[in-house]
């Protein structure tokens, strides 16, 4: 057990050291020399390393504006982090979520081996959240634990193969190939903004096309505007924070000395933020460099055809303002939520309210408004993060009735597949020791074959989601023809 701890909690837990070994791998399996394999590791696991230092950048910089709106709204209730729901959960599962996030992942290798879902799941932070939040929905039922551990993994590397082949066809429009699929349980939102995108976003220009006076041309630098727009949602919160709470309360809040010092230290913090999101880019560089070739040697040896899913940062660089135009969106979408959980849906169905975070909305918006982009332009990008936004609030209240005892300790996970998927598995298991390992028995065939039904009939036939079906259809046709042999008259075949 201590062996196999170390193994799961110091290293295949850990993104940067999970992406170097398989890197490693890749380059063994290509027979590259000793000198490039060590070489081509190391550079992949310093770009996850700069991607985590960028994001803990980012992180330190958003959770002060995320005390500031909480002060100034008067807003109250739980928070999504999925850190701190893990960290709470080890105490009590942490041997159970160790067998299940290694048995896991040999599940989804062997699902990658012999389905047409050819999917290795890198990203290895959010395994081990999910294998933690399947051990605690799976602990509420009476199963022993050899039993949860093997029900765990079976659903953990079922999820692990299913959630980058739906999103394949949106990765693939924000990508241009099919070198990468999206590793992230955030999936269901970036899904639902490229759909969204698809739906509300015709003739719609992207975020990237955005024609600036020539004055503001220097807002074509993402890193700017970046931090530009940071800068000012923190003078905007300050102030209203100052107004409401006077100046002691307010103050205290950043550590600040006066009026001045309270201001800038929030224009300082939205500065940093643009610092972090400019890491974070450089980091996603540095790990595509190394990865995609050396995935090469695995998809020959290991999974034939084999495709890499990655966090979700990894599809920044393709859409810069757009990451910043799906925050936004995302978290106004988390509000309107919150309003709607506090009026309507909390009374209603005894659900929590649950405070939209600035860290998920970062991440999984940002994402969301590149795919929405993607599909459907600016329109797209909005109204697909707002979804986003709008999902993961929801999904996080419904998580909470099938947590048991975790349900009470004012966080939960933040990610819309471990609401989605959690509330479904939770659900089932209350339907008893027999009914509930046959109904999850059930869940787990029918989305292995759903998702590789989808796989041969639209990731594997390059649909695009954006086009009518009507449009697809013609281009399948008109493809077909062009490639079948032209027979003259004499009967001599040409193409």
């Amino acid at each position: 057990m201590p062996v196999l701890n170390f193994i799961v909690n110091q290293i295949l837990s850990v993104p940067a050291y999970l992406v170097g070994l398989i890197v490693a791998i890749g380059l063994i399996a290509m027979r590259k020399s000793a000198g490039q394999v060590v070489g081509g590791a190391l550079k992949a696991t310093l770009g996850f390393l700069i991607l985590g230092a960028g994001a803990n950048v980012v992180v330190a910089s958003l959770t002060p504006l995320g005390d500031l709106i909480l002060k100034a709204t008067g807003a109250q209730g739980v928070v999504p982090t999925n850190e701190a729901i893990v960290s709470i959960a080890a105490a009590q599962f942490g041997a159970q979520v160790a067998w299940v996030m290694v048995a896991g992942f040999a599940v989804s290798l062997v699902i990658a081996r012999f389905t047409p879902l050819k999917y290795v799941f890198l990203t290895g932070h959010h395994i081990f959240f999910m294998a933690t939040m399947l051990t605690v929905v799976l602990s509420v039922a009476d199963m022993s634990v050899g039993m949860t551990v093997l029900v765990g993994a079976l659903l953990l590397g079922t999820i692990m193969q299913i959630m980058p082949a739906f999103a394949q066809p949106f990765t693939r429009r924000v990508t241009g190939n099919n070198t990468l699929a999206i590793g992230h349980f955030g999936t269901l939102g970036y899904i639902s903004a490229g759909a969204i995108g698809a739906l509300t976003g015709k003739k719609s220009h992207s975020t990237e096309d955005l024609k600036v006076p020539e004055g503001l041309r220097f807002l074509r630098d993402s890193m700017v505007a970046t931090a530009l727009s940071m800068v000012l949602f923190y003078i905007v919160f300050t102030i209203w924070t100052w107004a409401k709470l006077g100046s002691a309360a307010a103050f205290d809040i950043l550590g600040a000395t006066d009026g001045g010092d309270f201001v800038m230290k929030g224009v300082a913090l939205g500065l940093q933020f643009g610092i972090g999101v400019s890491i974070i880019l450089y980091g996603v560089r540095t790990i595509l460099a190394e990865l995609v070739p050396a995935f090469e040697g695995i998809s020959r040896k290991v999974v034939p055809g084999a495709v890499p899913a990655l966090d979700c940062p990894i599809v920044f660089p393709f859409a810069p303002n757009a990451v910043l135009v799906g925050f936004i969106a995302s978290f106004v979408g988390g509000l309107v939520s919150f309003g709607l959980l506090a009026w309507i849906f909390g009374p209603v169905f005894g659900l929590a309210l649950i405070l939209p975070g600035m860290v998920p909305h970062f991440f999984t918006g940002g994402a969301a408004g590149v795919y929405g982009n993607a599909t459907g332009g600016r329109r797209g990008a909005v109204f697909g993060a707002f979804t986003n936004g709008v999902v993961i609030t929801f999904f996080s209240a419904f998580l909470l009735k099938v947590l048991g005892s975790l349900g009470f300790q004012n966080t939960t996970f933040g990610d819309a597949d471990f609401g989605w998927f959690g509330t479904v598995v939770g659900n089932i298991v209350k339907l008893g020791p027999v009914g509930g390992l046959i109904g999850l028995a059930v869940l787990i065939f029918v989305l292995l074959v759903a998702a590789s039904r989808y796989q041969r009939k639209l990731v594997d036939a390059d649909w695009v989601p954006g086009r009518t079906h009507a449009e697809w259809i013609a281009e399948q046709k008109a493809a077909e023809k062009s490639a079948a042999p032209q027979h003259s008259r004499g009967g001599e075949a040409t193409v």
